[in-house]
């Protein structure tokens, strides 16, 4: 077993569903219940995943949870491309945010 706290990825993770609240406050009103909700849900997923992942009894169950974690973090990925080809987010801000 795992503690989640002391795993970069997961602090890494953390770091980064800030920055995408942060991001996202600057959205059009309209997107609240669009892009600003999945992509909060997706970070925040990603984190989440990786926490519940370690809680598991066996390694398989936690790589099933990482799996779960990467597969929101490719979401989040596809929704800052469509947020920046929107012209939503600024290059600068979009690479930071971007991991």
């Amino acid at each position: 077993m795992h503690n989640f706290r002391e795993l970069k990825v997961w602090q890494k993770s953390i770091d980064m569903t800030v920055e995408i609240y942060k991001l996202t406050e600057n959205f059009p009103k309209e997107e609240k219940f669009g892009l600003i909700s999945q992509m909060r849900r997706a970070a925040v997923s990603i984190a989440a995943n990786i926490a519940e992942g370690t809680g598991r009894r066996t390694e398989k169950d936690f790589n099933a949870f990482l799996g779960n974690s990467l597969g929101s973090s490719f979401e989040l990925e596809t929704e800052l491309i469509i947020s920046s080809r929107l012209n939503f987010t600024v290059e600068d801000t979009f690479n930071k945010t971007s991991i």
